[in-house]
């Protein structure tokens, strides 16, 4: 057994994003992504991965393949490898993303920004 309380991993950059790997095992990845208002992650997919999102904190809004879905704390978003998606925070607090990425694409995709 492990366990971690993800508040460590929920460190704010001004005007940017952070990741912080939570935990990594095989080709599996958990990661905290933080947002200050208005920060926005860029389009991007996970070719042959799941991404599960869950709003820890915060609101904003995530697109995927173009459609726009506001999210709120305790929404969950599930999104294939295929999708092209985004997000964007929302309001004037901050937001974090817990991510569930199964079947990493490559070990890019698990390192700290």
């Amino acid at each position: 057994m492990e366990k971690v309380n993800l508040v460590q991993f929920q460190e704010y950059k001004e005007a940017a994003f952070t990741k912080r790997i939570v935990h990594k095992e095989a080709d599996n990845v958990i990661f905290i992504l933080n947002f200050t208002p208005h920060a926005e992650l860029p389009t991007h997919n996970h070719p042959g991965a799941n991404v599960y999102l869950l709003v820890l904190e915060g609101t904003g809004v995530v697109t995927v393949n173009g459609e726009e879905t506001a999210v709120v704390q305790g929404d969950m978003i599930h999104i294939t490898g295929d999708e092209h998606f985004s997000y964007r925070s929302g309001g004037e607090i901050n937001s974090s993303l817990h991510v569930v990425l199964t079947k990493t694409p490559s070990e890019s995709y698990a390192k700290n920004i």
